[in-house]
């Protein structure tokens, strides 16, 4: 039995293979090593993974995760995987931006990006990463992301600054508290990037008012201008991406791309079925 996963910072999406090549869909919590360890890991995992699923039937892991940027990072996933897994013969975790570009191109060269909690992208050869601009984190960068969406709700919301019937209606909705209750839950609390990208989905349901519209609009112009612009030719490629952030406001990031002069290829909401495609195709 084969498991694949796709985790991100907030979800982690799992398909399970039998030796029928018969597919199982499940959902569990993201576990990006820079905010949890492998025991707490195992603790989640442990309570999440589905009671249908052999464990110990399970001979192959690949599981590619946000935040998997040294084999150390990988380690803290991979250790868990196989306290989870006692018969597994192979674990390989890699990066998420990894299964991005297989999910989006396969083996065929491109350009790939993820805008969801966190942003990434890259140059993709068909086999490996080629070039990558650092997104640098939720703290320094991220464009594009909802954790850079947030982060400006948020900002503004403390701020009193955003427009009439949007300070109730985002007070409303998330009843954050004091002042000092959303600083210690953004410094003292965990995952904070999770915590920030949370409020994105606000400026979903608001789509109609401009204030929501324009920063979604304008986090998509960070996201060129501090990252995108700086690949060499990038207006050679065609611009490919995933995430919940880019499905969800895909006529928006189209609208900014091709005003950069990159025309839009594929924008999925997940990888996981094209990532099972791939891993079922041998070379």
């Amino acid at each position: 039995m084969i498991l694949i996963a796709d985790g991100g910072s907030t979800k982690c999406s799992w398909c399970q293979l039998d030796d029928a090549q018969q597919r199982v869909y499940f959902n569990t919590e993201g576990y990006n090593p820079d905010f949890i360890d492998t025991p707490g890991i195992v603790r989640s995992l442990g309570q999440s993974l589905p009671d249908t699923l052999p464990r110990e039937e399970v001979r192959e892991v690949y599981f590619y995760g946000a935040g998997v940027s040294s084999a150390a990072k990988a380690a803290v996933i991979g250790n868990a995987l196989k306290q989870l897994f006692p018969n597994v013969r192979t674990v390989d975790v890699t990066e998420d931006l990894l299964a991005a570009a297989r999910a989006l191109l396969g083996r065929g060269p491109g350009f790939a990006a993820i805008l969801g909690t966190g942003t990434n992208s890259c140059i993709y050869d068909g086999k490996k990463i080629t070039y990558n601009v650092d997104s640098l984190g939720y703290f320094l960068g991220d464009e594009g992301s909802g954790s850079f969406i947030g982060k400006r709700l948020l900002r503004d919301y403390m701020r009193g600054l955003l427009p009439d019937g949007l300070q109730e209606a985002f007070r409303d909705t998330y009843d954050l508290g004091t002042r000092n209750d959303i600083i210690d839950r953004l410094y003292n609390q965990p995952l904070p990037n999770r915590f920030l990208a949370s409020f994105a989905k606000f400026t979903y349901d608001h789509n109609n008012v401009s204030y929501c519209r324009d920063i979604v609009l304008q986090s998509f112009e960070a996201f060129f201008q501090n990252i995108v612009v700086h690949y060499p030719r990038f207006q050679d490629y065609t611009f490919n991406c995933i995430g919940s952030v880019a499905y969800n406001f895909r006529d928006a990031l189209t609208q900014v791309a091709n005003g950069h002069g990159m025309q839009v290829g594929k924008i999925l909401r997940s990888p996981i079925d094209d990532l099972v495609e791939y891993h079922l195709v041998k070379e």
